[in-house]
């Protein structure tokens, strides 16, 4: 039997759902003899994958930059998880939504800015009008709310999407916890 093809992505989040992922602990062994981790920021692979299984998206669509890379994952993967608060909602990263891109660049390099404040023009990726959960452009299959979700929730999440069955997160996840 092949292995399942799992990938896991980081868009405008704290890295918390990747920190929880690896909080599995043991139980990653468990699962390593079942799924191979095709792209992360966790190991090498710097390209997304074709024929990506399963992939675990974490963080809001916050700039140019994260909706490019959400549709190219969405075209090459068959299951994609909306993983925590960010993903699901938008949450901390919509904070800025009520500013305009001109005022949030502004305060956060010159009005804060101690030595040398200016706006950069290189490097930090051109930001979207408002920071959007992940399904408001593209498909998502599956919602694993929480900040983070548990290392508990997503073993469940994963083990039972493993056994083909659609997670239930009735009683295992909620918002902000």
């Amino acid at each position: 039997m092949s292995k399942v093809r799992l990938a896991t992505v980081w868009l405008d989040g704290c890295s918390g759902c990747h920190m929880s992922f690896l909080d599995m602990d043991e139980r990653l062994v468990e699962l390593a003899e079942q799924v191979e981790v095709v792209y992360s920021p966790l190991v090498d692979p710097k390209r997304f994958p074709e024929s990506v299984d399963v992939t675990l998206v974490e963080g809001a669509v916050s700039s140019v930059e994260d909706m490019e890379k959400i549709r190219h994952i969405r075209a090459r993967t068959k299951i994609l998880i909306a993983l925590g608060d960010c993903a699901v909602t938008a949450n901390v990263p919509a904070m800025r939504n009520p500013y305009s891109v001109d005022d949030v660049m502004r305060r956060a390099y010159n009005e804060n800015a101690t030595l040398q404040p200016q706006t950069p023009n290189q490097v930090v990726p051109a930001l979207l009008a408002k920071a959007r959960p992940v399904h408001t452009v593209v498909k998502v299959d599956v919602y694993v709310p929480g900040c983070p979700p548990s290392a508990d929730t997503i073993y469940y999440v994963l083990t039972e999407l493993l056994q083909g069955r659609t997670p239930d997160l009735t009683d295992k996840s909620r918002f902000g916890a």
